[in-house]
């Protein structure tokens, strides 16, 4: 599938969304358990768009057919990425949770691959990738696989969460014949999240013994909740269903882009030249899986 400029937007809009993640989850899970941050993530988003959908007058999204999708999609799009980063993040640095969840468009190609007819794996495809995630390691430099505090177990959730969005960006392909819009698809794996982590929150957590976090803690895990999560997954489906599955997980290749960006406006962090030698990978690596230019070149 090609993307359109309106596509492009919404995959850069998506990439600030995301690029806060990682910010707001390494304040939160210093005082609250990665499970809880989890089902707190998801409630109060799922609430949230509760709250669009009863003012745009949509009904809920849980027709029969739906129900057991909304799980699937759920386990495979929060459940298992969101445990598995939130973990790894009290373990390693996020700047390095987020350049292995930047393989997330490695497994998604794959995937789609074999799962999917139309999203067959192309030469500029590959080529694209690997610009882009040899962009993603220049951009974020080789300290951060260097410090004190790597683990491997660390890197082996992110790399499991990367793969889990794989499936999930597959997956959630199927919601664009059961004529749901994106906030009743995102609603409604958020739903079945939250229920889903309620028993595993209960028995791993015991939230009733912890103590009451921070205001920080907690507008962060409102931020997460609302901006990071809600208003993202929206983005998310409408690209989905215009742009195809390896396209719009490219917005893990943007994500690290959008989070120094942010710091450099936000907290007047300098940009280094490795960040701009990085973003110009990550740029050229887009450019190829869009593949126009392979076909004005008459090389794809």
């Amino acid at each position: 599938m090609r993307m359109t400029s309106g596509d492009w937007l919404l995959l850069l809009l998506l990439s600030v969304l995301w690029g806060g993640s990682f910010f707001f989850a390494a304040i939160a899970v210093k005082e609250l358990p990665p499970f809880t941050v989890v089902i707190l993530r998801t409630g109060l988003a799922a609430l949230t768009l509760a709250l669009i959908l009863k003012a745009q007058q949509v009904p809920w999204p849980f027709a029969a057919g739906a129900l057991a999708s909304f799980a699937v999609l759920g386990l495979l799009n929060n459940v298992i990425p969101f445990s598995l980063l939130f973990w790894a993040q009290t373990k390693i640095p996020s700047g390095l949770a987020s350049i292995l969840n930047a393989t997330t468009p490695i497994f998604s190609i794959l995937v789609a691959h074999f799962a999917l007819s139309d999203e067959r794996m192309a030469l500029n495809k590959a080529v694209g990738i690997g610009f882009g995630f040899i962009g993603v390691v220049i951009l974020l430099g080789a300290d951060v696989l260097t410090g004190a505090n790597i683990a491997a177990l660390g890197m082996i959730a992110c790399l499991g969460a990367a793969l889990s969005y794989g499936f999930a960006s597959v997956y959630g392909r199927r919601f664009k014949s059961m004529k749901l819009s994106a906030t009743q698809v995102a609603f409604g794996q958020l739903v079945a999240t939250t229920i889903i982590m309620i028993p595993i929150v209960t028995i791993f957590d015991a939230p009733w013994t912890l103590s009451v976090p921070s205001v920080r803690a907690m507008l962060s895990v409102l931020a997460l909740a609302v901006a990071s999560t809600a208003l993202a997954y929206i983005v998310f489906f409408k690209l989905l269903s215009s742009a195809g599955a390896v396209n719009t997980v490219l917005v893990t290749l943007l994500v690290p882009v959008s989070a120094i960006l942010l710091g450099s406006v936000v907290l007047g962090e300098e940009l280094l030249f490795r960040h701009y030698a990085g973003m110009a990978l990550i740029a050229t690596g887009l450019i190829a899986i869009d593949g126009r230019v392979f076909d004005r070149l008459k090389i794809n």
